[in-house]
């Protein structure tokens, strides 16, 4: 069987995915605590990545969460990503903080006194 190699980028963690699972479906094989699935269907938005190099096959998520213009700068959901070939992503938002114990970035807010 082919499998592909998976790297996060923030914890050099790596893991063999398979061409017809999910990036998701392989990285819960880490065996790591508190990764965030959600609905496993595209609709939550909880397993957000970024694709930062290799290809991948894709199917429908929802726009709710991954714009057009995000989809096509490589952020994805990883429940609804195959790789088809080695790959190298970032975690963001919930996931972020469940893999590598980071804060989703907060927007700066000026308060007037």
């Amino acid at each position: 069987m082919i499998y592909f190699n998976v790297l996060i980028e923030e914890t050099g963690e790596s893991y063999r995915c398979s061409p017809g699972e999910s990036l998701l479906a392989g990285m819960e094989r880490l065996g790591r605590k508190g990764i965030p699935v959600g609905c496993r269907g595209g609709g939550c938005g909880v397993c957000k990545v970024e694709i930062t190099s290799g290809s991948y096959a894709k199917r429908v998520m929802s726009r709710d969460y991954v714009s057009v213009e995000e989809e096509a700068a490589g952020r994805v959901l990883a429940c609804r990503v195959r790789p088809t070939s080695d790959i190298t992503l970032r975690v963001l938002g919930k996931m972020a903080k469940s893999v590598c114990g980071l804060q989703p970035a907060a927007s700066a807010v000026s308060v007037a006194g």
